[in-house]
């Protein structure tokens, strides 16, 4: 739905809510009229229920607010003497509903001075485990959020294993776009294995209710944009990861803030010429200037002298930590991935008799290359030149450049922006909605992502641009690394940075220390209080 749309939707609510409580509102001492007024209803009825005004800060905060409003239901109807079990679940099962009786048939009376307190154990810790899920859940979407690496495509940076926290406040946190959603999960529910939000995800329905439940992109201002080489954590743009949503194993149309999430380098910033020659980045011409803790890593042709490689030493020795195939069993010769000084390091290994790096040749076609069209002699290590869209920036719509754009039109600013865009073609001239369109203007930014693991990670060469309303944060602490090689935890890695120069460095003593130092400080407060 569109703002409006939501503005509308919001404002039918507040009038079922009036219609629903104004009696309520009048027994506790209010004015009817009060029960209508937006935003103004939800502070008076905190009151009625002796809850904090913030609260109603929370029932309009998209996630949270599914908690909250069951929670106001259940306080509102206690207020007046309806405390059963019975009564709770009623309210629940009804989706409030129930309070339209206990408004219109019941001679109810308001007890302004009621307990707060959980009549029960039971009842205590649910009431501390709701509102720890709800402060979580507000750290959660809005501030911070943990991820793991899966796979090796930022090797040596971020390792296999490595768990990080993801800020969301660099960039400015992203607005839930998916309004019915189970929390502090992304797409599937654990253990039951199936889909966490509401959404018909089985057909791109553009009519189905469930669809229009979604809110418009909006972000909160943060205090720096994207920055070249930063690493990003972004929603895959072209839909969904297999095998990051194991539910029945279909191929899943999702909502944005749904997709899978990726983890990559941001190489090429909107506005941006970029191309790479030999495996090598070119920005504008000029060669990619990566951070030191970069480490690019290749595919190499070893070719051995006949006795084999031990991967558990070659992995202790020489840091290789991708799986070693054959390029040519026959031959002895096999494929490995390596750092430029790693490659360097291993021609003095004894069983190797060279060590020769994989490129391929300029002219050799690549599959599955974005942009896809057939028509390029592009591959892996030689692609390009191409431009990265910037918000605001005009270009020429030609038969060449239009599958570039193409999907920015129909579906990243079509498709979900709710815009009905189709690009078809007479002969050589570009048609937009059946008509001729020779330039484009962009309605936001792009990005070009790209691994560190040059030939072994799907990136921005495969499925192209990053929208900005794709990303969702800035990737800036390893507070865990598990190393399933040898099956113990990575302690060098713990409470490291993942930007900075030189060696990353762990916190984990003064975290340890400023832990100790907090405990203490309660102990001794508790001990002179008692």
């Amino acid at each position: 739905m569109t703002l409006l749309q939501w503005f509308i939707f919001i404002l039918i609510i507040q009038v079922i809510h009036g219609l629903g409580t104004w009696k309520l509102y009048v027994k506790a001492g209010r004015q009817a009229w009060e029960a209508f007024v937006p935003v103004y209803n939800a502070v008076v009825l905190m009151k009625i229920i002796n809850r904090p005004w913030w609260w109603t800060i929370l029932l309009f905060i998209p996630i949270v607010n599914l908690i909250m409003i069951p929670v106001v239901w259940v306080e509102t109807i206690r207020s007046f003497g309806k405390n059963s079990t019975l009564d709770t679940f009623l309210v629940i099962l009804t989706f409030g509903l129930y309070i339209y009786y206990v408004n219109y048939a019941l001679d109810v009376t308001y007890i302004k001075d009621r307990d707060l307190k959980p009549r029960t154990s039971a009842g205590e810790w649910i009431s501390s485990i709701l509102f720890a899920v709800v402060a979580a859940t507000i750290v959660h979407t809005y501030v911070m959020q943990p991820f793991v690496i899966p796979t090796s495509s930022l090797e040596k940076t971020l390792l296999v294993g490595d768990y990080l926290f993801v800020s969301k406040f660099h960039y400015g946190a992203r607005l839930p776009m998916t309004t019915v959603s189970f929390p502090m999960v992304h797409d599937t529910i654990p253990v039951v294995r199936s889909k966490s939000f509401l959404y018909d995800d089985d057909r791109n329905d553009k009519d189905s209710w469930k669809n229009k439940l979604q809110l418009p992109y909006l972000r909160l201002p943060g205090f720096q944009d994207v920055e070249r080489n930063e690493i990003v954590v972004f929603n895959y743009p072209i839909d969904t990861v297999k095998q990051f949503f194991a539910t029945d194993g279909k191929h899943y149309l999702k909502p944005i803030d749904k997709k899978s999430n990726y983890v990559k380098r941001a190489v090429g910033l909107p506005g941006d010429s970029l191309k790479i020659v030999d495996g090598k980045v070119y920005i504008n011409n000029e060669p990619l200037q990566l951070p030191d803790r970069a480490k690019p890593q290749y595919n190499y042709i070893v070719q051995g002298k006949g006795q084999g490689f031990n991967p558990q030493a070659l992995y202790e020795v020489y840091d290789i930590t991708d799986p070693i195939s054959w390029y040519n069993q026959n031959e002895r010769q096999y494929r490995i991935t390596l750092t430029d000084k790693t490659a360097e390091r291993f021609r003095n290994h004894p069983n190797v008799a060279s060590v020769t790096k994989i490129i391929d040749e300029k002219g050799a076609k690549g599959g599955n290359l974005f942009p896809n069209n057939g028509r390029l002699d592009w591959n892996g290590d030689q692609y390009g030149s191409i431009y990265i869209p910037q918000k605001g920036k005009t270009v020429d719509l030609t038969y060449d450049s239009a599958p570039f754009y193409r999907r920015i039109i129909e579906v990243y600013e079509g498709a979900e922006m709710g815009i009905e865009n189709k690009i078809t073609y007479n002969g050589n001239q570009v048609l937009l909605n059946g008509k001729p369109a020779t330039t484009y203007t962009f309605k936001q930014d792009y990005y070009w992502m790209m691994g560190d693991n040059r030939q072994n990670s799907e990136d921005s060469r495969f499925y192209g641009y990053v929208p900005e309303n794709h990303i969702v944060g800035k990737a800036v602490f390893v507070w865990m690394s598990w190393d399933a090689n040898k099956g113990g935890v990575r302690w060098e890695r713990l409470f490291t940075t993942v930007g900075g120069s030189g060696e990353p460095t762990s916190y984990l003593p003064y975290f340890v220390i400023a832990l100790l130092v907090w405990f203490g400080f309660n102990y001794f407060r508790k001990r002179k209080k008692a």
